[in-house]
């Protein structure tokens, strides 16, 4: 039986990858934005241990939210799943980058960590100094380029955390909208057997997947040298290193 810490978890994929590794005897622990939220997700997520409030869209919450988790015990695997599409450029540099890195710096170390990105990273950029100075120019598409850029630097430097990214394709949650055209149950399946399976293909780090497959991903999120440049950029914007 594994413990499972996701984020943004009270409803979508995450909800979805929570009630199934509940239904498998897995102790998952939730996370929402707010108390009324929270509350709700141990409503939707019946056996779930607990829920944990923080908005990602805040640094300060997100420290303190990495704080509190800290003190409830450690954790066989963190799924980032949290994310935003429709919101402004800081909006998405904050929930969708800087947010996973900051709470992958602050928790101690698992044994796995899924991010989850979108096939849309392909159409990304770095943007490094858009993180630097400012987020006018930065998108979706270019957050979702950093997250897999994030996995892929931790599993480098952590060599013994299996750490992979996750397509989980175009699906019909509040953020796909109801005419997503991909399969909704394979969209949470993925990040669920990197979570918890056995299996050899699960067990593997640094991989790009697409409903339980290896996918390639955009070649610039492999490029050591632009891989340190963005952790210099979270860095300097949260007061966060990434322990080596």
């Amino acid at each position: 039986m594994a413990r499972i810490f996701i984020t943004g978890s009270t409803d979508g994929l995450g909800l979805l990858a929570a009630r199934a590794l509940v239904g498998n005897g897995h102790r998952v622990v939730l996370h929402a934005r707010n108390q009324d939220r929270g509350k709700e997700a141990l409503d939707k997520v019946p056996g779930a241990e607990t829920v944990f409030t923080g908005d990602l869209s805040n640094l300060e919450e997100t420290k303190r939210l990495a704080h509190e988790v800290n003190h409830s015990g450690r954790f066989d695997a963190v799924i980032h799943n949290a994310g935003v599409y429709q919101a402004s450029a800081a909006q998405i540099l904050a929930v969708n980058t800087l947010a996973p890195y900051v709470l992958t710096c602050l928790l101690p170390k698992p044994q796995r960590l899924i991010y989850l990105s979108s096939g849309m990273h392909l159409h990304g950029q770095p943007n490094l100094d858009q993180i630097r100075k400012n987020t006018a120019q930065l998108s979706y598409s270019d957050s979702k380029l950093h997250v897999v850029m994030l996995s892929m630097a931790v599993a480098r430097k952590w060599p013994t955390v299996l750490s992979n990214a996750v397509d989980p394709g175009w699906v019909p949650t509040k953020m796909g909208g109801k005419g997503a055209p991909d399969n909704l149950q394979k969209g949470y399946e993925t990040q669920v057997w990197l979570a918890v399976s056995a299996d050899e293909k699960a067990n593997v780090s640094g991989r790009y997947f697409y409903h339980q497959k290896e996918r390639s991903c955009h070649p610039i999120a492999a490029d050591v040298v632009l891989q340190e440049k963005f952790l210099a950029r979270c860095r300097d914007l949260t007061g966060v290193s990434l322990a080596e």
